[in-house]
């Protein structure tokens, strides 16, 4: 399979490691009260770095390719999350970690889509 042999070189890995750091600093500010909404947040957010690069360890194209659909579906969960917490909790940096999952997923879509392709080819 064609595809960069270390996940670190990844922009999509880069982009998400650097979301999950942002949302470990915005759940800490999170009162006690909200510790769930802070463990659901950073499980999510260190699913979305830790399955692009498990996946990109994967042989195959359909395993890595379930790997990074385990990642979007963890960058929709924080995402929400993030929406949930700016009502709740409006913070600048909320806007910020908004701003950065959206960046994070065009890659990450960008991703899936050209290993579809290549799966498909003959």
């Amino acid at each position: 399979m064609d595809q960069p042999r270390d996940y670190r070189d990844l922009v999509v890995w880069q982009r998400a490691l650097a979301l999950s750091v942002l949302v470990d600093r915005l759940v800490d500010r999170l009162p006690q009260r909200s510790w769930k909404l802070a463990a659901q947040m950073r499980d999510a957010s260190r699913s979305v770095h830790a399955n692009i690069a498990e996946g990109n360890g994967r042989l195959t194209i359909p395993d890595y390719l379930r790997h990074l659909g385990i990642s979007n579906a963890s960058l929709n969960e924080l995402e929400s999350d993030l929406f949930f917490m700016d009502r709740r909790h409006p913070h600048p940096e909320v806007k910020e970690a908004l701003a950065l999952a959206l960046d994070t997923r065009r890659p990450l879509s960008g991703l899936i889509k050209a290993l579809r392709k290549k799966k498909d080819e003959p």
